[in-house]
């Protein structure tokens, strides 16, 4: 034990008590560390700060469209290759084939689609629909990024929504079948019941995950949160002043925390309902 105990120290629980700490200091890393005492000044001023309050908007935006649309795809496209489908390994690879391209180059893939005159906006033009600003319109950047990342988690989530649909009972299926149901009276009587256990997984790992929304972020606005703030998250305002502004580390390990107690209720809220699910 006294391996994985010095592990979970030195790696896990240190940090987060070292943040802890440091949530309550002024940080100066100028010319060596410099610790002013503020008390929680750090914490009140999260709720006076306009870029904070932005910034929570634009994550709670997000997660809420992001895991729902997400979860939903996942489950659609495991169903249809759970369905029996001719080439089923086919689309099976083609529809994990996000989930394998890094982050960051799917970033600029996308950012090069979504150009004035890349190829969304030709194939929009082309059947005689608007074009957008996708990167540069305040009022749609933010979704830009949702729907880049919807198409390339929703595999992920599919794959274990996958596993766990050979695990129902075919006779099930084929009762029901018997009884008159259609095919969507089969999905949402018994698919959909039979998967609610995965579904509380699929939607916490969700939310914890959009949760902690970045890189896109920050590649799409070259690190600013731009246009006008629209795709700043939470984690992107932490990286901007514990990086990029002097003397506000203390700050941004403030909110950093108040990030982390979400995701800990988020995990808290997963087992809770995983036990009830098996309780039931």
């Amino acid at each position: 034990m006294l391996p994985t105990i010095l592990v979970l120290l030195v790696f896990i629980l240190g940090p987060v008590l070292y943040a802890v700490f440091l949530s309550f200091f002024d940080v100066t890393l100028l010319g060596g560390t410099v610790l002013d005492y503020t008390g929680v000044d750090n914490y009140l001023r999260i709720m006076e700060d306009s870029r904070a309050k932005r910034a929570l908007v634009n994550t709670a935006l997000y997660v809420g469209i992001v895991v729902p649309a997400q979860t939903f795809l996942a489950l659609f496209l495991a169903s249809t290759l759970n369905a029996g489908l001719k080439g089923e390994k086919i689309f099976r690879i083609i529809y994990f084939l996000p989930t394998l391209t890094s982050s960051a180059v799917l970033t600029l893939i996308f950012m090069w689609m979504y150009n004035q005159n890349g190829l969304i906006n030709n194939l929009l033009d082309k059947v005689n629909l608007p074009t957008y600003n996708w990167i540069g319109d305040p009022n749609i950047a933010l979704y830009s990024i949702m729907i880049m990342n919807i198409w390339a988690t929703a595999p992920l989530f599919m794959v274990i929504y996958l596993a766990a649909l050979q695990g129902v009972p075919k006779n099930l299926y084929e009762a029901a079948e018997l009884d008159g149901a259609n095919v969507i009276q089969r999905f949402w009587h018994i698919t959909v019941p039979q998967l609610r256990p995965i579904t509380s997984f699929v939607v916490i790992m969700g939310l914890i995950g959009t949760f902690q929304l970045f890189d896109q972020s920050y590649i799409f606005s070259g690190g600013s949160g731009g246009p006008s703030n629209s795709t700043l998250t939470v984690v992107l305002l932490i990286y901007q002043y514990a990086f990029k502004s002097l003397g506000t580390m203390g700050y941004a390990t403030a909110i950093a925390f108040i990030l982390a107690l979400i995701i800990l209720i988020a995990s808290i809220l997963q087992r809770v309902l995983s036990k009830e699910e098996q309780f039931n």
